[in-house]
């Protein structure tokens, strides 16, 4: 058989930077549009003189390029081999748009899905400064202020809990309900509540939210699809992050006598403890935390295993421990559910103290819970910690935007100007290459190793074909 004049049951000998490999012909034709698979663009990389095709590349990424042709189409990059340094021969072979898809694919790169911009122009300006901070220099001073006004509301969310402030502001919440609870000929006697609009603590707050509120409704007016941007998990955190502000506002201003001060306590103390996963909001500007998202929703098979490791060892080690303990007198062991904060804490190698084995069975059934729990966690965890370093040398090595420059093997492109050499559509030249005068040159798309030895041939215009068989084909 015979494609594009070649014949498909030859060999073709290839060097790559001194190893030299043989494959027949038909298994580089499977994917003709791929650099090895078309005639006319291996042509550039041939040596006439030790006829072989001479490319100058990774020799480690060969192999897995050879294994492509050779199964078929599976595609699989050696472990030794970086992940830029891969990407780089795939170019180089030119396998395709779709290999190179699915590659990415395999390799844990998300879809690259085409963002559609904004129709117009004032607000994709906006939509770039505010959703891009890279796009430019005032979307990066955006960017950072963000950055500081999250920072700023955490930490005041923090500060607010010392003891010197949180109890001041727990006694006037309390006098806020006991003054309204009174009738009013005794509340009438009352000072007047000091009102929470003058604590500093919300002043700060409230400049912070007007910032977050601010920027949140400046990307809504000025996205491009407004049902794609509710769906988004950071718009998602962004609004959960402003929420707990204004209903602890409307709470404030919705005080009346009929609030009871325990359920409206219990209420804003909930609130505000939502407020603490606004600093998931700090992740749209933080490469480490879309790292660590994406090692977490990549492990979520392993944290499940860890997980239900952990609650068979719970179970098996708190019942063993009940009735290993269950003689003592004074055992704080007094029920199997009470044992499970013990085999919690000592399988996970914590140990706070609180609750031990007294009798010599407990102190058995303990030093057995705790090695278990070491050999328990000890079994997920690596795979966990591979995938972290597997996104975060990923994203390190895409970071890279150094240019580089690799050295040209092509032992044709400096004699052939752009723009010029034979046309495809050239009706008088039948062949895939094309003779060159003074060497032992391809013919008719066939590499001949003992044409120059004195082989007698036949010519039929622009195509050459020997009287005797080829034994050998390299």
């Amino acid at each position: 058989m015979w494609k594009g004049g070649w014949a498909l049951s030859e060999r073709l000998a290839i060097n790559v930077s001194g190893m030299r490999y043989e494959t027949q012909i038909r298994t580089l034709a499977q994917f003709p549009d791929s650099m090895l698979g078309d005639p006319r663009r291996r042509l550039r990389y041939f040596d006439p003189l030790r006829n072989e095709l001479f490319l100058d590349r990774n020799r480690a990424c060969f192999d897995a390029i050879l294994y492509f042709y050779q199964s078929g189409g599976r595609l699989r990059r050696p472990a030794n081999v970086p992940l830029d340094v891969f990407m780089d021969e795939l170019l180089f072979y030119e396998l395709g748009e779709d290999i190179m898809a699915r590659f990415r694919e395999d390799e844990g790169f998300p879809k690259e899905e085409e963002t559609p911009l904004p129709t117009n122009q004032f607000q994709r300006q906006l939509w770039m400064l505010f959703e891009h901070p890279e796009s430019s220099g005032g979307a990066r001073i955006i960017a950072i202020i963000s950055v500081m006004v999250i920072v700023v509301s955490i930490l005041i969310f923090c500060l607010e809990t010392l003891p010197d402030f949180r109890n001041e502001k727990e006694s006037r919440e309390e006098y806020f309900y006991r003054y309204h609870a009174q009738a009013k000929n005794v509340s009438e006697n009352m000072p007047l509540p000091t009102s929470v609009f003058m604590d500093p603590f919300f002043i700060v707050e409230t400049i912070c939210i007007c910032w977050f509120s601010f920027e949140l409704f400046m990307r809504f007016i000025s996205s491009p699809s407004k049902i794609h941007f509710f769906k988004d998990v950071m718009n998602i955190i962004d609004f959960s992050a402003i929420m707990p502000y204004f209903i602890t506002l409307g709470t404030e201003l919705a005080k009346d006598e009929e609030a009871t001060p325990g359920m409206s306590l219990a209420i804003i103390r909930v609130i505000r403890l939502v407020r603490v996963f606004r600093i998931f909001k700090l992740s749209r500007h933080s490469k480490g935390l879309q790292i660590l998202g994406q090692t977490l929703r990549a492990s979520l098979r392993e944290l499940a295993l860890l997980i239900f490791f952990l609650f068979i060892g719970v179970i098996l080690f708190s019942s063993a421990i009940y009735f290993a303990e269950g003689d003592h007198p004074n055992t704080a062991f007094v029920s199997i559910p009470h044992a499970f904060w013990w085999a919690v804490v000592t399988m996970t190698t914590v140990g706070y103290g609180d609750m031990y084995p007294e009798t010599v069975w407990g102190k058995l059934v303990g030093s057995m819970c705790a090695i278990a729990g070491v050999l328990t966690i000890s079994l997920p965890v690596p795979v966990i910690v591979s995938n972290f370093s597997y996104f975060y040398h990923r994203e390190t090595e895409c970071e890279d935007s150094t240019e580089y420059t690799h050295i040209k093997t092509s032992l044709w492109e400096e004699e052939e100007p752009d723009g010029e050499g034979p046309e495809e559509g050239d009706g008088e030249t039948e062949g895939d290459y094309y003779a060159i005068e003074g060497i032992c040159n391809p013919l008719n798309g066939t590499l001949l190793g003992g044409l120059c030895a004195g082989q007698t041939m036949v010519s039929r215009g622009a195509n050459m074909y020997l009287r005797e068989p080829l034994v050998t084909q390299v």
